[in-house]
């Protein structure tokens, strides 16, 4: 399996691919979440085959964006399966990779160590110091594609979202959940002082 020309080959395609109104959902993300996935999953002990999966579904979580935006989980599967037999991805390996992309639908429901850390790393942003910048390029994104019409609608969906979620591994939880919570009241003075 030639993973590190698997990456390439995705992150090609996504660097020149996805549109530009894909402000959030963009290269940016895939590298972030990327990252976000390495670091988790060494410090919970995934190594080998297992590290190679995770960081090849850690690349293809979003990349359905590039060709179905409904139902991007899917397409991502799509094309794993059609581009990851040319990298020596065995049909098992290509399936698994598969379900760690599809455990990153809304709502996650991880089931194993490798999905919690995905989905995990996939919301990462929401307990750093960087969610507000990160945020406003979803903003920009749903407001571009007529999801949400103005700031305070966002900040609704914010709230809801965020009151809702849920961080899988014991970092995440320690590490995020206690800033996470701090944007979350953040959002709700904001929307307390903009009725």
């Amino acid at each position: 399996m030639d993973q590190p020309a698997a990456e390439v080959f995705i992150l090609s395609k996504l660097r020149h691919g996805l549109p530009k109104e894909r402000t959030y959902h963009n290269f940016s993300h895939t590298l972030d979440v990327y990252r976000a996935a390495v670091e988790l999953g060494m410090h919970h002990g995934v190594e080998g085959l297992e590290m190679d999966l995770l960081r090849t579904a850690a690349l293809y979580h979003d990349a359905g964006f590039l060709t179905d935006a409904r139902d991007h989980e899917e397409a991502g599967c799509e094309l794993a399966r059609e581009a990851l037999p040319q990298f020596g991805y065995t049909p098992e390996m290509i399936e698994r990779v598969c379900e760690l992309i599809m455990v990153t639908k809304l709502p996650q429901q991880p089931t194993d160590l490798l999905g919690k850390i995905l989905c995990d790393a996939d919301l990462d942003y929401l307990g750093r110091s960087d969610f507000f910048r990160i945020g406003t390029t979803l903003y920009w994104e749903l407001k571009h594609y007529g999801i949400v019409t103005n700031e305070r609608e966002w900040n609704e969906i914010q709230v809801r979202f965020m009151s809702a979620h849920q961080y899988f591994t014991a970092t995440s939880r320690t590490e995020r959940e206690p800033v996470k919570q701090q944007h979350l009241q953040q959002v709700k003075a904001w929307l307390a002082a903009n009725p």
